[in-house]
């Protein structure tokens, strides 16, 4: 079974006029930024040829399926949140940043009135307490407000594999946190992101107890230590 519109179709029907999908990739890596993608579709009755979950994809493949998006959506983002941001808030409350990135940069062109969301849980709109003060989107430097806009969300389990909006998305942000994985391999090689791309393999296990980790890894996660055997 591959991928269709019946969700997205499900809402226009119902009168909704923009449709986003959104998707993570790096939740569970050990470096690099949890990155999430969203696209924004009018009705439709078209997509690219091959799109399929990103991880079912080739990097060849998932490169033009994400090139020929400006002829299917009406916009698409990626926003990412950093390992120190992980660190700082958790994995969830780093995807809520990421999330909200990617839609502040979208609606810069078009209001988006409902969102698709990969999986069974909802970790894009903002808990209640957070309805009730700032939330700072960059720690170090700048403050915004919970976002006005959230869209209406509905979850799609395994939606990255049947849902349009969501595989687009999905395919979105893995081909953007690919290429940052592979510009920051060339300032850390030891550890070989340009292959694993942050996540935990034999070879990156082994750099992180040989010669620890970098500013790029989440240092509040469960790494190896310095030193330590492969036992």
């Amino acid at each position: 079974m591959g991928v269709s519109l019946s969700a997205e179709a499900a809402l226009w029907s119902a009168g909704v006029r923009v449709v986003a999908g959104m998707d993570e990739v790096g939740r569970g890596a050990l470096a690099g930024p949890v990155s999430v993608g969203v696209v924004a579709l009018a009705p439709c009755d078209a997509w690219p040829d091959g799109l399929a979950d990103s991880k079912r994809l080739s990097q060849a493949r998932r490169e033009r399926i994400a090139s020929e998006l400006e002829d299917y959506a009406l916009t698409w983002a990626v926003g990412s949140a950093s390992s120190a941001e992980v660190d700082d808030r958790g994995i969830v409350g780093a995807l809520r940043l990421a999330g909200w990135r990617a839609l502040e940069a979208v609606t810069l062109a078009v209001s988006i009135d409902a969102l698709l969301l990969d999986g069974r849980h909802d970790w894009l709109t903002p808990p209640p307490t957070a309805l009730l003060g700032p939330e700072s989107l960059d720690p170090a430097s700048s403050h915004h407000p919970v976002p006005p806009g959230v869209p209406p969300v509905t979850t799609v389990v395994k939606g990255d594999g049947n849902c349009v909006s969501i595989a687009a998305a999905s395919v979105l942000a893995k081909v953007s946190r690919d290429a940052v994985m592979v510009e920051a391999h060339d300032r850390h090689p030891r550890y070989g992101w340009r292959q694993n791309k942050g996540y935990g393999t034999p070879d990156h296990l082994a750099a992180l107890r040989d010669f620890g980790p970098t500013p790029w890894h989440r240092k509040s996660w469960r790494l190896p230590e310095l030193g330590s055997s492969a036992d």
